[in-house]
């Protein structure tokens, strides 16, 4: 019988330096990569800590403790998406329903995009027998077919091919959860998927992981999004949906060299591959992202999926009452927009390292939507002389906001004491009230803002956990 070794740790956090490792059998035949030699007691120590009190919305109630209470089992190192997948629970359809403590450290690169065996798949490798890019466009060109909404057996071809992809890059994450990446750790490709339109989960911990173009292969074209049309994408690096006490912290999310700007250009549209970087949606609830460096993407973190929020007793994902968000020490870098675009929540934003120097990519920063209450304070803005302070706010149908401490530099400038929210109030018909209404009292601190660029540089993103 094959067999697969996983870390002994000790019952007693203070004596977790007491570990060895056993072997127990095989759950999978593809569990190979479940075999990796335990990490060493740093790494297992940070496997099991805990988010500190009072650091954030995701403190509230009983905390967020992820998977720190697993057994001897249900401690993995994994290296391959099979992998993974078998440590979450060992069939990702179910593993959304898995509630077992477990802790998961990520070794080396794993590509979502692999077969069975590991071996690399391309967009084409999901095709549908009925489907091909090029026959796709030429069908549903709106030169011929009208800004009409793509139907039809091509389009229905489209749908399985990306049900394919789907079913590759989606990677379910159940509650009581724990991961962590070692050193160098990556995943290329995939959207870990917390909760979903029918399961709630809560309790999950991901840190210290690099995050790489989860893109699409198959975007949908939406002639009714806009004036013009658009392509619009599914997968984001880390969705929550129905999601609580969740904790993203010290992590890395980025395009890499799949840039939106090397699309190629469809219907007068870019072809958008890429969807958020981490999306909390659905009626998530009680989640602290801290500590994480997102740099080179569009579509950042929407907070809030529908301006219509439902009604609590039919609709489980009710916004009204939730998306309870905070953002902290997090860099965000040359994004386009959505840092974050907020509904309903009461979302602190504080101590964050904004760093907008890429004009042809910026739309604005804060997205001030239905309903919403953003508290953003302390927050330094590094930017390009063609980004006017009046940009970094936009109204998607929001009141109100509170903003202020906030510092800005253009390039190596003098640095200023702004206020984002006036700026942009003087310059638009439609005002924005200045009080949230709300005032944070779930943090460990609040930073002067002159020391956000340092300490965020120095600490934000994956490989800045001691591992």
């Amino acid at each position: 019988m094959r067999v697969r070794t996983v870390a002994v740790l000790s019952t007693c956090a203070a004596a977790v330096a007491a570990v060895a490792a056993v072997t127990v059998p095989a759950m999978a035949a593809t569990d190979s990569a479940r075999t990796a030699a335990a990490p060493d007691p740093a790494a297992l120590a940070l496997g099991r800590q805990v988010l500190a009190a009072n650091d954030g919305w995701a403190a509230s109630g009983s905390g967020t403790t992820g998977g720190s209470a697993a057994d001897d089992a249900h401690v993995f190192t994994v290296s391959t998406r099979a992998g993974l997948i078998a440590a979450l629970g060992g069939d990702n359809a179910a593993n959304l329903r898995n509630a077992t403590p477990k802790i998961i450290f990520i070794k080396g690169r794993i590509d979502v995009n692999t077969d069975d065996n590991g071996n690399p798949l391309t967009c084409e490798d999901y095709y549908d027998p009925a489907y091909t890019l090029q026959d796709y466009l030429t069908a549903y060109d709106p030169a011929t077919w009208g800004m009409v909404t793509p139907t039809g057996p091509l389009e229905e071809a489209r749908v399985r091919s990306a049900a394919n992809q789907r079913a590759r890059v989606m990677i379910n994450v159940g509650s009581n959860t724990t991961i962590i990446g070692l050193k160098g750790a990556k995943i290329l490709g995939g959207n870990l998927l917390l909760g979903s339109s029918s399961v709630s989960v809560s309790n999950i911990i991901v840190r210290n992981v690099y995050f790489e173009d989860a893109h699409d292969c198959f975007p949908a074209w939406t002639p009714t999004d806009g004036a013009t049309g658009n392509w619009n994408s599914l997968y984001d690096s880390v969705t929550l949906s129905r999601a609580t006490n969740v904790w993203l912290d010290h992590n890395t999310f980025t395009d890499g060299a799949n840039q939106d700007a090397t699309q190629p250009i469809y219907f007068g549209r870019p072809y958008q591959v890429h969807d958020g970087a981490s999306d909390i949606i659905r009626g998530s609830d009680f989640v602290t992202v801290s500590y994480n460096n997102y740099f080179e993407h569009d579509k950042t973190m929407l907070i809030g999926s529908t301006n219509t929020p439902g009604d609590p007793a039919t609709n489980p994902g009710a916004d009204l009452g939730r998306l309870r968000v905070t953002l902290h020490h997090n860099r965000f870098a040359n994004l386009g927009q959505r840092v974050p675009r907020v509904r309903f929540g009461q979302v602190d934003v504080y101590n964050n390292y904004y760093y907008q120097t890429d004009e042809d990519s910026f739309v604005y920063a804060f997205g001030v939507g239905a309903q919403s209450a953003i508290h953003a304070e302390n927050n330094f803005v590094l930017r390009s002389a063609d980004i006017p302070l009046d940009a970094l706010v936009y109204d998607w149908g929001g009141t109100r906001m509170t903003e202020k401490g906030t510092l800005t530099r253009v390039g190596t400038g003098k640095i200023s004491a702004v206020n984002l929210l006036d700026a942009y109030n003087a310059t638009h018909t439609v005002q924005l009230a200045t009080d949230a209404g709300w005032t944070p009292t779930l943090r460990t601190g609040l930073d002067p803002t002159a020391s956000v660029p340092g300490v965020v540089s120095a600490q934000a993103g994956a490989g800045k956990l001691p591992l």
